[in-house]
């Protein structure tokens, strides 16, 4: 069984830019010690990609803030998050979640076993849409969310998100009790 570790959107508008929250740069730590648990040929990351034109399209205008625009600093992955997924295969994606990510792991699905486990910001935006993404490519892909390395825009929507998820058949891994 092939185990497989996605890293969502560990980039600096998220941690401690732009959109950035205490409780993503709390997460920074876990995220590195579980980045460490994994060989580099096992280890996915996504990265939010949006143009200049943010604002203008359906995301910007529902989420006014400016982000994760390509080449700036905070669309860069943390450096030492960065540094950690060396050789690790990165999808930039234009919204929350990744559909050429969904569509290679369903692929690969059907070669081998794999198991995945997702980390990263935010809990109930980007990893949400990934986790139910993936799990509807592949329902029989055990898919496990480490609730200690995932932060949500607010304390409650990280709950909220953590709920949904396990509602549908995601594994949610140490929840805070």
């Amino acid at each position: 069984m092939r185990k497989i570790l996605i890293v969502i959107d560990m980039q600096n508008d998220f941690i401690d830019g732009a959109l950035g929250t205490k409780e993503a740069e709390a997460i920074v730590p876990n995220v590195l010690a579980k980045i460490r648990e994994y060989d580099g040929a096992n280890t996915i990351a996504t990265m939010d990609t949006h143009g200049e034109d943010y604002l203008r399209t359906q995301e910007g205008r529902n989420l006014p803030v400016t982000h994760c625009v390509r080449g700036t600093e905070g669309w860069a992955l943390r450096a030492e998050i960065a540094e950690a997924l060396s050789g690790a295969k990165i999808y930039e994606k234009p919204t929350f979640g990744s559909v050429a990510l969904a569509q290679d792991l369903r692929a690969l699905s059907q070669r081998e076993s794999i198991q995945l486990e997702l980390v990263g910001l935010c809990t109930d935006i980007c990893v949400v849409s990934n986790a139910l993404l993936l799990k509807a490519a592949m329902p029989e892909v055990e898919i496990t969310v480490d609730a200690s390395c995932c932060a949500g825009v607010t304390p409650q929507s990280h709950l909220a998100a953590l709920q949904t998820m396990r509602a549908c058949q995601v594994h949610i891994a140490n929840e805070a009790q």
